[in-house]
């Protein structure tokens, strides 16, 4: 566990052991988010869309490939559906 103090000003030194582990840089600018009385400290990107590329690939199932899936089961459904109530109707030739 890193502890710091605060000083009169407000200041908080991060621990280099922290700041080298989280490449946080001077200059670098911080997030500070407030989670039901914890205070937590996320460095932003300068660029938080190319950061964010690729974060998610490879995790689960692509959500496309199942609303493809689930469209051609509607599909395949209405169609059938369509089918069944075709034969019922009587033929009025």
């Amino acid at each position: 566990m890193h502890t710091a103090t605060l000083s009169k000003k407000g200041w908080v030194v991060i621990p280099a052991e922290l700041r080298k582990k989280y490449h946080i840089e001077p200059g670098v600018k911080l997030a500070f988010f407030d989670f039901d009385g914890m205070i937590t400290i996320v460095p932003v990107p300068d660029d938080p869309i190319e950061a964010g590329y690729g974060l998610l690939a490879g995790e689960g199932p692509s959500l496309i490939e199942a609303l493809l899936q689930e469209r051609q089961w509607e599909r395949e459904k209405d169609e059938a559906e369509m089918r069944y109530w075709s034969e019922k109707e009587p033929n009025h030739a």
